[in-house]
């Protein structure tokens, strides 16, 4: 007897994954929990396990395309017992003592309880064959509303639903049409000389957040310069130590030891706004994203509790966090969570930028490439220098220009004097 095997839940507001690559072929013998399939999300690229043993009798999807939440991947012969527990990054649960595919936590409960809960509230549960876009935030708002998210046509990119279409219907329930919004074509003058390739996985996603990002936050950015020679020569002397302590140092966990030391001047620049209940969130923890180019597009691995963490433990972090991102093997709880981002552009070689930032955050803060500079000394004579430019990035609807301002004064302070910083290290 075939046992349909379904792709499990991914994490929370994922819905479906781009088929990467089959760990298995027809006529394999799988064991419960092995990886059978590797499944690239919008956050991150997971293995996904099977939850029983078997015979592989049929792979329903080809590489590169789209699989649902809940969809059947792989069917299988001879099924043996489940195991107690999968062993994957993705949330998937198995039953101990049934054969069958375990069922998501949405289709877990009875359907009469699921109906039962709807009529009797007004809330209504995500189905598990659901394909509405939508982010937890906008769920949970549609709900507060009264309002069947399962039922309303997105206007965002790729018919995500905003929270401006839940607002729009004004909790209802009465689905008035609405027309889509206009998605911008293109028509080549040269089609035969041009390549199609569907929008999907990491790209696709990175889309959407930044169109999101500049919608919902008015941007501004200040720029200025900071003399790091002091910086610079302390990394030198460290580095001998770090190789000593399988590391390297690089300038990045000296800016996020002097960004959380700043941040605890101006606490506003570790919050987020929440739109839906109208309130001001300040965080009292420090979860630094860093951008990092990969293969597949840019990603944003999250450091925790980094000011409970030294230069020398930050480092380690970052070696470990950036080759894995590099190598998709990033798992999605190492993405979420950040307080603020940092983007290094300065490690390509750009003197300037004007980031975008990471929503729900407030702020992101962009370093440069190093240059000498010719400066007039005290004794009138001419010096060399290094100098680094940064920015600061931030909305404007929490952070005004001259707090801004006095936040990347505070910040210039700290870098060009390293040796003080360290002092008042925490």
């Amino acid at each position: 007897m075939a046992t349909d095997v379904k792709l499990p839940e991914l994490g929370e507001g994922v819905t479906e994954g781009e088929l990467v690559k089959w760990l298995v072929k027809i006529g394999d013998s799988v064991k419960p929990d092995q990886p059978v399939a590797e499944v690239m999300t919008d956050k991150a690229t997971v293995e996904v396990p099977t939850p029983v043993g078997g015979v592989v009798k049929e792979l329903k999807f080809k590489v590169g395309e789209v699989i649902a939440v809940e969809k059947i991947m792989l069917t299988l012969d001879g099924v043996s017992a489940t195991a107690s527990q999968p062993t994957t990054h993705a949330s998937a649960s198995a039953s101990s003592s049934a054969p069958a595919p375990a069922a998501s936590p949405k289709a877990a409960a009875p359907a009469s309880l699921s109906l039962a809960v709807a009529s009797s509230s007004g809330f209504y549960p995500p189905v598990a064959d659901s394909q509405v876009l939508a982010t937890p935030s906008t769920r949970r708002l549609a709900r507060e509303v009264n309002l069947d998210i399962n039922q309303v046509k997105g206007s965002g990119l790729a018919g995500r639903v905003t929270r401006e279409d839940v607002l729009l219907l004004g909790g209802s329930g009465e689905l008035a049409p609405r027309p889509a919004a206009p998605r911008p074509a293109y028509n080549g003058a040269n089609a035969g000389q041009e390549e199609r390739v569907p929008l999907r996985g990491i790209r696709k996603k990175i889309a959407e957040n930044l169109q999101m990002a500049k919608q919902i936050i008015p941007h501004f950015t200040l720029m200025d310069e900071a003399d790091v020679t002091e910086l610079v020569l302390l990394r030198e002397s460290l580095k001998e130590y770090a190789e000593k302590n399988n590391t390297k140092v690089t300038f990045l966990p000296f800016v996020i030891k002097a960004m959380i030391s700043s941040i605890r001047q101006f606490p506003m620049f570790n919050a987020s706004i929440d739109d839906a209940a109208g309130e001001i969130v300040y965080k009292k923890y420090f979860n630094v994203g860093f951008a990092a180019d990969t293969p597949n597009g840019l990603v944003v691995p999250v450091i925790k509790n980094a000011d409970q963490k030294s230069i020398l433990q930050i480092s380690h972090e970052i070696m470990d966090l950036a080759k894995r991102a590099r190598d998709g093997k990033l798992k999605p709880d190492e993405m979420k969570g950040a307080t603020i981002t940092i983007t290094n552009i300065g490690s390509v070689g750009g003197t300037y930028a004007t980031p975008i930032i990471n929503h729900p955050e407030v702020a992101i803060l962009g370093m440069y490439k190093i240059q000498d500079k010719l400066v007039l000394g005290e004794d009138n004579e001419v010096d060399v220098i290094k100098v680094m430019n940064f920015t600061i990035t931030a909305d404007h609807r929490l952070i005004d220009g001259a707090v801004a301002a006095n936040f990347l004064k505070a910040f210039i302070g700290k870098i060009a004097n390293p040796g003080i910083m360290m002092l008042d290290m925490m």
